[in-house]
């Protein structure tokens, strides 16, 4: 089968499209037929080798999947061959950015039936991200406020719908290139973070900062006084300290994502009721992907991309 795969980290170059065997579920996997994959910026970390996570060489990238079960292992009792299904991959482990992978079958969920099969690819580990964020590290409840800084990204997106969808008044930052974005996910309130003082802007102070941005150390430290006493702070850029202050009571969390196949099919739910939309920006080949990742090396990448085999 055709795979992107890298036999060691480094830059872009270091990816090949390789034919390798198709591998056979053991126990407890299934086989999915990929319908799609999507880009992340996880997968140039890794590939890169300065994002810690223990993956083994050679590695086919790509931990987001959508596609058909196409085979099951033994002891596989909820999933059949060709059930339309997602999965938001082990990163350890090969990936997606091929024309089979091999899951878990405790991560794997049916599919969303109101949004193409493909476009499904480009959900779960970021709506994943989103949710934890929120509620689970961020323990936001109806009627509390929270200021979302990066809120124009994908996770972003995710989390500004989400948070409206549980009650939360949401106060996004976001750039001019992406306030309608926000815009129509539902913030109640947008500040142009390239235009003044965010913490001038503030209409009050918030229960929960979520910071999906890469801002600096200074700016964010900063940011923790728009925070109520025995509030949160919470943020997805791992590669930097997550400020509280514990003098008021502010804890600080750092949010890596985590599996969770029940929150993943809710997030399906709400997908097919509406209430969460599923946006791909752009779709590319799987001998595209290569490129892909040196223009995000270089330029970065907006918006979500997902591969298709």
């Amino acid at each position: 089968m055709k795979a992107v795969q890298f036999s060691q980290t480094g830059g872009p170059d270091v990816l090949e499209i390789v034919d390798i065997v198709r591998p056979e579920p053991g126990a407890g996997q299934v086989r999915i037929r990929v319908a799609a994959s999507a880009y992340n910026a996880a997968d140039g970390g890794m590939r890169g080798g300065f994002l810690p996570i223990p993956v083994e060489l050679p590695h086919v990238p790509g931990y987001d999947v959508s596609g058909h079960i196409d085979a099951v292992g033994a002891g596989v009792t909820d999933l059949a061959v060709d059930d339309t299904v997602i999965a938001f991959l082990p990163m350890e482990r090969d990936g997606a950015a091929a024309e089979y992978v091999l899951a878990p079958a405790d991560v794997v969920v049916a599919a969303p039936t109101s949004i193409p099969l493909a476009d499904a690819a480009g959900l779960p580990s970021v709506a994943l991200t989103a949710w934890q964020a929120l509620f689970d590290d961020g323990r936001l409840e109806s009627g509390q406020r929270v200021l979302i800084v990066g809120a124009g990204g994908v996770v972003g997106t995710y989390a500004v719908q989400l948070a409206k969808r549980g009650g939360i008044h949401v106060i996004a930052t976001a750039s001019p290139r992406s306030i309608d974005d926000v815009r129509a996910a539902g913030a109640d309130q947008i500040i142009d973070h390239t235009a003044g003082d965010v913490l001038a802007a503030l209409d009050g102070p918030v229960d929960v900062l979520l910071n999906l941005a890469p801002i600096e150390a200074e700016l964010f430290e900063t940011y923790v006084s728009a925070v109520v006493d025995g509030g949160a702070v919470v943020s997805t850029t791992a590669f930097m300290a997550t400020p509280g202050d514990e003098a008021r009571g502010v804890r600080a969390a750092t949010v890596f994502v985590r599996r969770d196949r029940d929150r993943l099919a809710e997030l399906v739910r709400l997908v097919d009721e509406g209430a969460l939309t599923v946006e791909v920006t752009r779709r590319i080949r799987l001998d595209e992907l290569p490129a892909l990742h040196a223009e995000a090396a270089e330029s970065g990448i907006t918006g979500k991309v997902i591969v298709l085999p």
